[in-house]
């Protein structure tokens, strides 16, 4: 059965660390395919980072 895991966070080393963490705790997943996507905003003057990626696994 397939899955899908989404993972949103706004630095790049919190979106490393959790995907590392996932693949830990998950060692006999089988990746099908990893979007990676990033993306910036602002909010009354303060810049906002987007860091996410979207697992599909079984």
């Amino acid at each position: 059965m397939m899955k899908v895991k989404l993972f949103d966070f706004e630095h790049e080393q919190d979106l490393e660390d959790a995907l590392n963490n996932f693949f830990s705790e998950h060692p006999k997943i089988e990746i099908k395919d990893l979007c990676y996507q990033t993306s910036h905003f602002a909010i009354n003057g303060e810049q906002i980072y987007s860091f996410s990626c979207l697992l599909l696994y079984k």
